[in-house]
């Protein structure tokens, strides 16, 4: 009987670890033999250069603007995402009048297709679209938004913040309806006021559920691709190219797939580092009850 449940649970892990060796495993290890190889997919020639296109990539002159840009998109994202996300979540906790289309509203966004919401915000953001005649229509001139570096920048990231805040919004909802309500009243009779009570109770209390909203904001905004592609195509001047455009643009448009792995597997270690680091940090800021 034993054997069988043993039998029984492999079974049902089966297909999980089918799913992790061809889908991670499989990828991540021919990723490494084309980071140590120079390869053109069109003539077919595959030549072993060992740590040549590591070398390139410490060499390349752009990689540092693509790294700052990088960095600025996800840390705007990040703060953003988990600033309106707890936020909208807080207001929809104090349960008002048409809550649940509000929650729809802002969730709706995370079911649309990645590519048409940027397509649509695209249209709305060009010189003559709808956000600039808003603009006109209380007397401001909008800016060129996809044609300056800034700017570019900006409409990028609350292109991805607006579509992906929905996300955060439920997480942190469900957190903060997990908070038992005798605590708030407890504070409430000891004279806490709002500020106190939000920093000293609520917050400690979903701490465990912004370590989560917190390590899939930043995995996820250090993986987003299609709104850099479909807005600026990493423009103008590489202010918006972040490290997953540039691997696109190494592998696939400049055919140099060794360069464009390498790349990939840099990408990979530093999201494994610091997702590493967040969990170690967990420690110090994060409370669980038991």
């Amino acid at each position: 009987m034993k054997r069988r449940d043993t039998l029984a649970g492999y079974l049902f892990i089966l297909p999980q670890f089918i799913g992790i060796v061809a889908f991670v495993l499989i990828p991540v290890g021919l990723g490494i033999w084309f980071s140590l190889n120079k390869w053109n997919i069109f003539t077919g020639k595959l030549s072993f250069v060992g740590g040549e296109n590591y070398s390139a990539a410490l060499a390349d002159p752009k990689l540092g603007s693509v790294l700052g840009a990088t960095a600025i998109f996800s840390v705007g994202v990040v703060v953003l995402n988990l600033a309106v996300g707890l936020g909208l979540a807080v207001l929809l906790n104090r349960r008002i009048k048409g809550g649940a289309l509000f929650r729809t509203l802002f969730f709706s966004p995370v079911v649309i297709s990645v590519v048409a919401w940027t397509l649509v915000w695209g249209f709305l953001l060009q010189d003559n679209g709808a956000i600039n005649n808003l603009l006109a229509l209380v007397g401001v001139s909008g800016p060129n938004w996809l044609q300056t570096g800034p700017t570019a920048m900006i409409a990028v990231i609350v292109t991805q913040v607006i579509r992906s805040v929905g996300v955060n919004m439920i997480l942190f909802l469900s957190a903060l309806q997990g908070v038992p309500g005798d605590l708030y009243e407890a504070a409430r009779i000891d004279g806490a006021t709002p500020r106190k009570i939000f920093f000293s109770i609520t917050l400690p209390l979903i701490s465990p559920t912004l370590l989560l909203t917190s390590v899939i904001t930043i995995v996820g905004s250090l993986q987003a691709f299609a709104q850099v592609a479909v807005l600026t195509e990493g423009g103008p001047e590489l202010s918006t190219t972040v490290l997953v455009y540039y691997v696109f643009q190494q592998a696939f448009q400049f055919n140099d797939i060794g360069y464009g792995s390498t790349l990939a597997l840099m990408l990979l270690s530093f999201v494994l580092v610091l997702t590493i680091v967040q969990w170690q940090l967990r420690r110090k800021w994060v409370f669980y009850e038991d």
